[in-house]
Formats: C-alpha cells, sequence, structure tokens
C-alpha cells in the first residue's frame, strides 16, 4: 500500500497558527491556547499507590487515560505545576481500568460499587488533608478514564461530583455527561510499540470503496448495521471482523468513508482510525459528544448519521457530491494533527487538546 505525503508538518509552537473552517474560531482558539500555555498548571496528588493509582493501560483499548495519566506524573509535561498552590487545577490518578482490572473477582462481575468505594474514599482522603477540593467543591479538579464505567464512578453521591470535571471516553449526553462540565476523550487504540494508528492512506482517486465498517457485532447499533448491511452491497462494505485474507488498514485507506458506530457505549476508536487514515468518519451515534467540540467544527470533516437512519447510508453518502466530498476529505487531513499522540505532548497535539478542553471548564470556575 502506498502512503501519501501528509498535508501539515508538525514544527515549533510558533509557527502553527490555527486557521480554516475545521475550527469554529480559529482566531479565538489561537487566542485562548497562548493564554493556556502561559497559566495553566496541573498538580497530580501523590496519595495512592500502584497498581490502582498512579498508572493505567498504556496500549489497546484503554490505553488514553495510560497515556494521559503517564504524561502528567512523567514530569516531563510543560504543565506540571511544582508545588500545589501554583497549580491551576488538580488531577487525580486514579484508573478506573486498573480497578476493573486488579480488585474485581471476576470478569462477569458488575457491581459498580467497588469503584465508586475507591474514588469517594480517596477524595475523602485528600479533602480532609488538603484544602484544596473543599475550597471549589471540586470544580478545579478533574480525573481520566476511558473505560466504559467510569461515569457511574459519581452515581452514588452525585451532590459530592457536582461540579467534578469527568475526562471520559463514555462521553454520553443521555446518561449524564455534561458537556459544559465534563471533557469527551478520544478513544484511541494504541499498539504495541506505537503511538497510535497509521498516518496512512490513498489519494482520493484511489479510494475505490464508498463505506467501510469492520468489527465486533456488540451494542444494538452494531447489531442494527450489521442486520441492515453485512454481505448486502459492495459499495458498502461492513463485515464481521475481518477474514485473514483483507488487511484493515488497507482497507480503511482505500474507503472514500469509515462507518464508526457505537460498540456497547458511544464512543468508538474508528474514529480516529478513521482521520488518521485520511477517511472521512461517519459517526453512528446518537448522544455522542464529540471530542473537542468547543473548538474543532465537527460538521467540516465528519458526516453525522442517527443510528434510526442506518438504512439510508447509501443514499445519504452517495448525496455527497465529489466536490463536497473533496472538502471533506482535505479538512480530515488537516485536522489530523489534533489526534496524533506524542510523547512528551506537544502543542496541538492529542493530549495538549484535552488539556484545553479542561483549561476551558477551568476557566468558568470561580474559588470561593
Amino acid at each position: 500500500m502506498r502512503s501519501y505525503k501528509m498535508s501539515w508538518r508538525l514544527t515549533d509552537r510558533t509557527t502553527f497558527t490555527p486557521r480554516g473552517p475545521i475550527y469554529r474560531n480559529p482566531y479565538a482558539f489561537h487566542q485562548s491556547h497562548i493564554e493556556m500555555e502561559k497559566i495553566f498548571k496541573v498538580w497530580a496528588y501523590k496519595e495512592g499507590e500502584l497498581p490502582i493509582f498512579h498508572g493505567g493501560p498504556m496500549n489497546n483499548i484503554y490505553s488514553i487515560e495510560g497515556q494521559i495519566m503517564d504524561e502528567i506524573e512523567s514530569r516531563k509535561s510543560q504543565f506540571l505545576a511544582r508545588n500545589p498552590n501554583e497549580a491551576l487545577v488538580f488531577f487525580l490518578p486514579v484508573s478506573v481500568v486498573s480497578i476493573r482490572h486488579y480488585l474485581y473477582k471476576s470478569r462477569s462481575d458488575y457491581d459498580r460499587r467497588i469503584i465508586q468505594d475507591v474514588v469517594t474514599d480517596y477524595i475523602a482522603a485528600l479533602s480532609n488533608k488538603y484544602p484544596y477540593w473543599n475550597r471549589s467543591s471540586g470544580a478545579d479538579h478533574f480525573f481520566v478514564s476511558c473505560h466504559d464505567w467510569a461515569p457511574d464512578v459519581s452515581a452514588t453521591n452525585p451532590k459530592l461530583y457536582e461540579h467534578f470535571i469527568r475526562v471520559l471516553c463514555n462521553a454520553n449526553s443521555s446518561e449524564g455527561f455534561q458537556p459544559e462540565r465534563d471533557v469527551s476523550l478520544p478513544e484511541i487504540n494504541i499498539p504495541y510499540y506505537h503511538l497510535g494508528p497509521p498516518l496512512v492512506g490513498q489519494p482520493p482517486e484511489n479510494r475505490s470503496i464508498l463505506a467501510f465498517f469492520a468489527g465486533g457485532n456488540h451494542g444494538h447499533v452494531r447489531k442494527y448495521l450489521f442486520d441492515i448491511w453485512e454481505g448486502k452491497d459492495e459499495e458498502i462494505k461492513v463485515l464481521n471482523y475481518l477474514p485473514k485474507t483483507l488487511n484493515y488498514s488497507d482497507l480503511m485507506s482505500r474507503a472514500k468513508f469509515c462507518l464508526c458506530p457505537s460498540g456497547y457505549e458511544v464512543a468508538s476508536p474508528r474514529i480516529v482510525e478513521s482521520i488518521s487514515a485520511g477517511c472521512v468518519p461517519v459517526i453512528v451515534s446518537d448522544h455522542y459528544v464529540l471530542p473537542f467540540s468547543d473548538v474543532l467544527d465537527w460538521s467540516k470533516f465528519s458526516v453525522e448519521v442517527p443510528v434510526a437512519k442506518v438504512p439510508e447510508i447509501k443514499k445519504i453518502l452517495e448525496a455527497i457530491g465529489m466536490d463536497e466530498y473533496l472538502k471533506l476529505q482535505k479538512m480530515v487531513m488537516k485536522v489530523q494533527r489534533h489526534f496524533i499522540i506524542h510523547r512528551p505532548s506537544k502543542p496541538y497535539d492529542l493530549i495538549d487538546m484535552v488539556f484545553h478542553s479542561v483549561w476551558l471548564r477551568r476557566l468558568n470556575v470561580k474559588l470561593s
């Protein structure tokens, strides 16, 4: 497979300026980012021990949780506070994935109370030792989790978590995710020895597949997608996993549109995979708050299809003329820089964008 030259080049922070229609307001975003680099400082609490605290998965489906935790605690981030008194936000280094892995008796145990109790007890210990949680009711505190169960952390005591910033992959507005307070975290499947899916793809003229999806048949959205499209149409290539004779990255790189349906929960790593492959993501999910929506205009580089219109996917995509498709695909290439991970993080990359999302919510907080 031939990869083609990407439309951007990462340089130092002084040379890149957000411009173009992928941004809701590029000037405001740029100015906000400049201010963030001056003021934004994160303090990670030191309490707690591995493996439940201070470490998370660095690879596979929940890996963004561990990558961001490691970025903060590696002491290489430019946003690290030297002491808690200079911090603008406070990070709770709790890994929901690790709690699920180490404290549950079996994979079939679905009792959320263990996770809830661990996080609530941790907050109680911190608030008794330090003044920071109490002075803001947790509004300048955040944690990061990509596990499906993470939103349930706050279910037992909503008042305690009323102002707490939750950075979640499972950003479902119908299940309590509040965009004005919470942060939508991109889900990304990081393979071993890499920091994300490969930046490969074919130019638009070589993309012969109208739409492509391959994955497990789990969750009602995917079940509906498979019922309607699996094996029904060569132009809408929907496969329940891939036979060994086919290559996932190759198919994605040769598709004009890549279908990104919800699984058990609303988020899907296929959105980042699509963008990395230069394939226009088709988001098939109701109630999903898309990442970085404060600054990115997703309508300029993706297509949203309500679940009820799954039978109309081909009609919807065929109605997108070539000129419109080329604009969408060009914008996909431009937005790639915001969905790439670097370690340490670089300005405007994925981790930096997550910090900016936290920064925007912190601006609304007035300390008592």
